[in-house]
């Protein structure tokens, strides 16, 4: 990013996100989100925000969509979904009208049911990456989705059949989210778990973790 005219110095990306830069000042901060031609900006101080006087640049408004999440402000703070990508990807996947489901994996799941493999593979792998795209706001998946991303290199009947369990899961829970509070402490927690080796075949455990900041959750990841 190149520097500002009226700014001291230039903002440079952070190390967990290059499209994310941070520009740090004695009277503020100012946040940039960039994604191709996707650009959220914020900052501490409503001055900060006039980039117009300095680039050619639209403003908006405040933020209500964005890389397919919207993000609705409350009384609380803001909360982000994907309901409306769910949708669509429900919609595609055919689930839009079958019964929802109140569990996103069966508790005595079986990869091994029906070995059969599938005539498309792509199609199973095309819902996969769709539905690890949807785990940003969706923690509550992380862990199906994960065991689903293992099957994508020769998905069997069995697998798809856990796909569409996860995809009935989805439906039942459109209106789930992050809900990030405006006013929270600043304590730093952290909590993991693992399945202890429950793979049949390999043998080897899918572990999890999710660190908090107050209330406010700001990490999450499973990994076999």
């Amino acid at each position: 990013m190149t520097q500002t005219p009226g700014l001291a110095d230039p903002a440079h990306p952070t190390l967990a996100d290059p499209s994310l830069f941070i520009y740090h000042s004695p009277h503020g901060i100012l946040v940039l989100l960039l994604y191709v031609d996707d650009m959220l900006l914020t900052g501490s101080s409503p001055s900060f925000l006039n980039l117009h006087r300095e680039f050619a640049i639209k403003e908006l408004g405040s933020i209500h969509h964005f890389l397919g999440m919207k993000i609705s402000p409350n009384s609380d703070g803001l909360h982000v979904s994907q309901t409306l990508y769910a949708l669509t990807l429900l919609d595609r996947t055919y689930i839009i009208d079958s019964k929802p489901m109140s569990t996103p994996l069966e508790t005595k799941f079986n990869n091994t049911t029906d070995d059969t493999p599938l005539a498309d593979p792509s199609f199973y792998s095309s819902i996969v990456r769709a539905l690890q795209y949807l785990t940003l706001t969706r923690p509550d998946l992380a862990f199906s989705v994960n065991l689903a991303s293992q099957f994508m290199q020769a998905p069997c009947n069995s697998h798809l059949k856990m796909v569409r369990c996860i995809l009935r899961y989805v439906k039942g829970t459109l209106s789930f989210g992050l809900q990030f509070f405006s006013r929270s402490i600043l304590d730093l927690f952290a909590f993991s778990d693992a399945d202890w080796a429950r793979c049949p075949t390999t043998r080897r455990s899918t572990t999890g973790y999710c660190t908090f900041l107050g209330q406010n959750l700001l990490s999450w990841r499973a990994k076999k």
